[in-house]
């Protein structure tokens, strides 16, 4: 059964008196050589475990079942479950788990994993798609995180500082993670089309993070302050971020780190924000 073709998918949701849930950002891939690609490019130990989130009718599911030792999907629609039991029917190392990824407790869901090393591959929904990938990175347990997203996202995720694109999010996810935009997805590869091209993007996590902050807490506020006025002052907005430092006494802080006076937050590195 192709689950890429178009015929295939339309006389399966059919099958199951389904039609495709815009507030679940449903668009599921029509191209194989896509999903091939990205089941080839999530992992490199065959004896590992994925993690999948919103397996749709099951097309990359198919893929990593066939490429890796198990795969966990999560779905959080309901009316899916039944199709994907009937299309991975053939799959014994697929476990389907009716479930929402932000409420799910991934801990817990993976435990039974944690030895083969477990991956996440995942075509997300556009909508929420900064909130899954926080929760991810925040859960620690994984070795990469390889998700399609919106195209203008990935260029967020792997921008440098001083881009256009770089941002409080990329200082986040490269806090984790080592990213790297692997391949652009017209909208022409999905049913139905969205108005945006995608792009997967790979995100390796770091072992360790020897940034050197003493309080992860504080150094995020920090990035969030930092880019809260990206155009003005880092001090403008440090200020703002720290009211209990005041102008003056972000300034001082700035000064103490060895920064010029008039720096903007959107230069800084992780380093530097550090």
């Amino acid at each position: 059964m192709n689950l890429c073709d178009i015929k295939t998918i339309k006389q399966v949701m059919a099958m199951f008196s389904l039609n495709f849930r815009k507030e679940f950002g449903q668009n599921f891939l029509t191209n194989n050589m896509v999903v091939e690609d990205i089941a080839d490019n999530c992992c490199t130990h065959a004896d590992s475990t994925i993690l999948e989130i919103g397996p749709g009718i099951g097309s990359l599911t198919k893929e990593l079942a066939e490429r890796y030792k198990n795969v966990v999907s999560l779905e959080i629609d309901h009316g899916l479950i039944p199709v994907l039991k009937y299309t991975l029917d053939a799959y014994r190392n697929v476990k389907i788990i009716n479930e929402d990824v932000m409420k799910a407790d991934l801990n817990q869901i993976l435990a039974p994993y944690l030895a083969g090393g477990i991956s996440v591959c995942a075509n997300l929904p556009y909508y929420i798609t900064s909130p899954i990938l926080t929760a991810l990175l925040e859960a620690d347990c994984f070795e990469s995180v390889t998700v399609m997203v919106q195209k203008e996202v990935a260029q967020r995720i792997a921008a440098k500082p001083g881009s256009a694109d770089y941002s409080a999010f990329t200082v986040f996810c490269q806090y984790y993670a080592q990213p790297e935009i692997l391949f652009d997805v017209p909208a022409g590869c999905f049913m139905p089309q969205p108005k945006v091209t995608s792009a997967v993007i790979q995100l390796q996590v770091r072992k360790e993070r020897n940034w050197g902050a003493l309080d992860e807490s504080i150094f995020f506020r920090t990035v969030k302050a930092s880019f809260a006025m990206r155009r003005k002052k880092l001090s403008n907005g440090l200020a703002s971020g720290f009211p209990e430092l005041g102008k003056l006494g972000a300034a001082e802080v700035i000064e103490a780190a060895g920064f010029d006076a008039n720096v903007r937050g959107e230069t800084l590195s992780i380093p530097e924000f550090v």
